[in-house]
């Protein structure tokens, strides 16, 4: 089951008015586990960035002057998420910018039930506690000294640790993830063992099988346990 983990950046709280995205961060997820892909932009917004938005990201007018606008990566980002379900802390806030600026390209939308929000697992999880990024990494133990200031990829790389706590740590089915593996044509494998050379050692001493085959004995012909000799 292939997950990308996503934060984006913005000018402010609302496209409506004029507001756009400056940066957006994705982890990709396979099975629940990191795979290693990212996908990683800094966009030009084409207007000012309001002195409350540089507070929280730290991207000023000098720093995104030349870096591509949206209209020149929206294709790759929909091309990277595919119909992967998306991992977003406070989901209606991204997918609400992300898809203005997809109408405003003529590109095709996110579907809401494309998203799945990591706030409202949160606050379903652990009601009346505080539910933000930061309060999360303390309830889970998960290192983020180094967000000084919102940055979206450092956010998604947060985040998926975050996500996988939520969904019951790094092994929610309470299965063993299979190894994915490299094959030709760049296709996504699992790992079998292989079959032993040899069988294992019987484990039970020649006294301990003697006196259970003396104990089987004196359950009689129709003792059940005569079925597994």
């Amino acid at each position: 089951m292939r997950e990308i983990v996503l934060d984006t950046e913005t000018t402010g709280f609302d496209p409506e008015t004029g507001d756009r995205i400056v940066e957006i961060g994705a982890v990709e997820l396979m099975g629940h586990m990191p795979t290693g892909r990212t996908y990683h932009e800094y966009i030009n917004p084409e207007r000012a960035m309001p002195q409350e938005a540089f507070e929280v990201h730290g991207l000023g007018d000098d720093f995104l002057a030349d870096k591509p606008k949206f209209a020149q990566i929206g294709q790759s980002f929909l091309d990277f998420i595919g119909d992967a379900k998306l991992v977003i802390h406070n989901a209606a806030f991204d997918v609400k910018f992300l898809n203005a600026e997809l109408r405003w390209m003529g590109l095709p939308q996110i579907p809401w039930e494309q998203a799945i929000d990591t706030l409202d697992i949160a606050r379903r999880r652990f009601p009346g506690s505080p539910a933000s990024l930061d309060a999360l990494c303390r309830r889970f133990g998960i290192d983020n000294s180094s967000r000084t200031l919102h940055g979206a990829l450092l956010d998604s790389e947060i985040l998926a640790e975050v996500y996988l706590e939520l969904i019951g740590g790094r092994q929610p089915d309470l299965v063993l993830t299979p190894v994915a593996e490299k094959t030709e044509g760049n296709t996504m494998g699992h790992w079998t063992p292989p079959p032993r050379p040899s069988p294992l050692p019987p484990r039970i001493t020649n006294q301990e099988a003697a006196a259970h085959a003396e104990f089987v004995e004196k359950l009689g012909e129709k003792a059940l346990w005569r079925s597994f000799t």
